[in-house]
């Protein structure tokens, strides 16, 4: 008896020793670009990625969290890399600048989004790529909308002679999230200055409508602005729905000029995987599809809310925006609670995807506080992602 206790202790102990040292040992996929403890208090937020004309790689990434400034003057930290996403370093910490996306337009490099959580809709430009930013102190400056507004790095598109961004106003009668969103777009004739708030046009603002999906509509937000295939500008928007229902995407119309949105309750919400959670959707001419980086719901939690199920991410495309196809997992992790490969920003790079991660995964102090408060930021490489097109038709 007394040797089979031994044995049940010893097996116990080195259970326990094991998964400590696995779990000190452990690294999220991918490559790690920035990482907090959730010791901290701050997490990893709203991750953005683009390419300099040299071909440099530039990231972000915000901090939210009970101890960082987001509801103050929040902090997004600036990365670059010259080894093609092998190795990061951090160039610049921006005050006051969240939920924002980078992007290079005529040369120059611009971070878009809020100055903090639910605050003015700013723009900053940088000519030495990155190290240094403009301060949006004013109209003339890149303080484009005053008052509070929501977004996350979301593409900017490029067409008809004009530059498009989707955002949400959120000055509302309530502070409850996502009832005070109302959808909208603003654009900007293509050389005009992008600091200078009198070049850029607003639509009008659709608000949060609770008749919408039968009654079944919680939210919408962090839209697209994506070109469809009879060049119409769309604001294509995440859609949050209660625990058991079918994911959607919510389609909104923005008129010629820019000054007018609409939407169809009847026809505008379209199936979509992994359209609950935040996405980024873009067009691959040579291709000829749309394609999206979304976190997919397995049928195991197929009862669970889908916009807390962000374990799993997947590469899906579509011809018509319409009906979608899912291609294959890209990152995978069993526990749903505190594992997460969430806000995925991505670019097209010749024949690949490369795309950053709001990552939550294990490590040496106990892992992420949850599968929403990401403790890293991770870089990933799709090689020759239109193969996934070539393998459907053998």
């Amino acid at each position: 008896m007394k040797l089979r206790t031994n044995s049940f202790i010893f097996t116990l102990l080195f259970l326990f020793f094991y998964q400590s040292y696995a779990q000190s040992t452990a690294e999220p996929p991918g490559i790690v670009i920035d990482y907090m403890a959730k010791e901290t208090g701050k997490y990893i937020g709203s991750p953005s990625i683009c390419i300099l004309p040299d071909g440099t790689y530039m990231a972000s990434h915000d901090e939210f969290g009970p101890k960082s400034k987001e509801f103050a003057s929040a902090q997004t930290r600036i990365f670059f890399s010259k080894d093609k996403g092998k190795t990061w370093q951090q160039i610049a910490i921006i005050d006051g600048q969240f939920w924002s996306n980078l992007f290079t337009h005529n040369g120059a490099l611009y971070i878009m989004g809020t100055n903090k959580h639910h605050g003015n809709f700013i723009i900053r430009k940088s000519v030495d790529g990155g190290h240094s930013w403009t301060t949006p102190y004013s109209k003339t400056t890149g303080l484009l909308l005053e008052g509070e507004y929501h977004t996350a790095p979301v593409p900017v598109v490029i067409h008809k002679a004009r530059i498009w961004r989707a955002l949400e106003y959120a000055t509302a009668p309530t502070t409850r999230w996502g009832k005070r969103y109302s959808a909208m777009m603003i654009s900007a004739p293509l050389n005009s200055d992008l600091l200078n708030a009198d070049n850029w046009r607003a639509t009008n603002k659709l608000p949060y409508d609770s008749t919408y999906l039968n009654g079944k509509f919680n939210a919408w937000l962090e839209g697209n602005a994506v070109i469809s295939r009879n060049g119409e500008m769309l604001d294509i928007l995440r859609v949050d729905v209660p625990q058991g229902n079918a994911e959607v995407a919510a389609f909104v119309k923005i008129g010629r000029n820019g000054k007018m949105a609409t939407f169809d309750k009847q026809t505008g919400f379209v199936p979509m995987p992994g359209a609950s959670k935040k996405f980024s959707i873009r067009y691959d001419s040579n291709s000829d599809r749309y394609w999206a980086l979304v976190n997919t719901v397995d049928t195991l939690y197929k009862n669970k809310t889908p916009a807390s199920i962000r374990n799993q991410l997947a590469l899906v495309s579509t011809k018509d925006l319409k009906k979608w196809e899912i291609h294959r997992q890209l990152l995978y992790h069993p526990d749903v609670s505190k594992h997460g490969f969430q806000y995925v920003d991505w670019q097209f790079e010749n024949d690949d995807i490369i795309f950053v991660s709001r990552t939550a995964y294990d490590d040496a102090v106990g892992g992420a506080n949850n599968f929403h408060d990401a403790n890293f930021l991770t870089f990933h490489r799709i090689e020759n992602f239109r193969k996934e097109i070539d393998k459907r038709l053998e």
